[in-house]
């Protein structure tokens, strides 16, 4: 069987992350990156900063594979044009679409996305993922735009077209999205 992407996508530094809630969050961070490991995932971000390079840096210590999607053309327009890490991925594939560009790689590469924290980014992710029908785990208490979703979701009264889960605990919330992911592959979520 294939092993399962999963996109989390989250606050970054240069978006809406405070020290404060970096802080508050790390070992909500650390316990999703172990969850995703533990399940032997391979992980997809936004080669970025903050959230989700917390979570992939406790994903690669224990031994996972992190897949990092840039909006840069080049190693040189991510560090220099974005300010992002070249350390908080295996891998990074250097799109050349911008941010939003970005965003549609990330999320049309992945089976599941996480939504953690995040602001108006991560909010432009929800609702690709949401549109395409992906299943969305949504980790909730860790702030931002996470904590709006479901307000998101009522309002926009569209129904889902894949999963949209919601859990407090990141563990919980990664066997969920994937019990999601094995119904849908076994053809019981169609």
């Amino acid at each position: 069987m294939k092993r399962p992407v999963v996109g989390v996508m989250g606050a970054s530094v240069q978006d809406a992350l405070a020290e404060s809630e970096r802080l508050r969050l790390q070992e909500a961070a650390e316990a999703l990156g172990e969850a995703l490991a533990g399940r032997d995932c391979v992980l997809i971000t936004g080669a970025t900063t903050g959230l989700p390079n917390l979570v992939a840096n406790a994903f690669r210590a224990r031994g996972g594979l992190a897949i990092g999607i840039s909006p840069a053309s080049d190693e040189r327009e991510h560090v220099e044009r974005y300010g992002l890490p070249c350390t908080g991925c295996d891998v990074i594939v250097y799109t050349g679409f911008g941010l939003k560009g970005r965003n549609v790689v990330g999320v049309r590469s992945a089976d599941i996305v996480i939504i953690f924290g995040g602001a108006t980014g991560t909010l432009n992710e929800f609702t690709i993922a949401y549109d395409e029908g992906k299943i969305i785990g949504v980790l909730e208490g860790s702030g931002g735009i996470a904590d709006h979703i479901r307000e998101v979701v009522d309002f926009c009264k569209k129904p889902a077209l894949g999963a949209v889960v919601f859990e407090r605990d990141a563990g919980a919330l990664v066997e969920k999205c994937l019990q999601a992911l094995a119904s849908r592959s076994s053809g019981a979520g169609r």
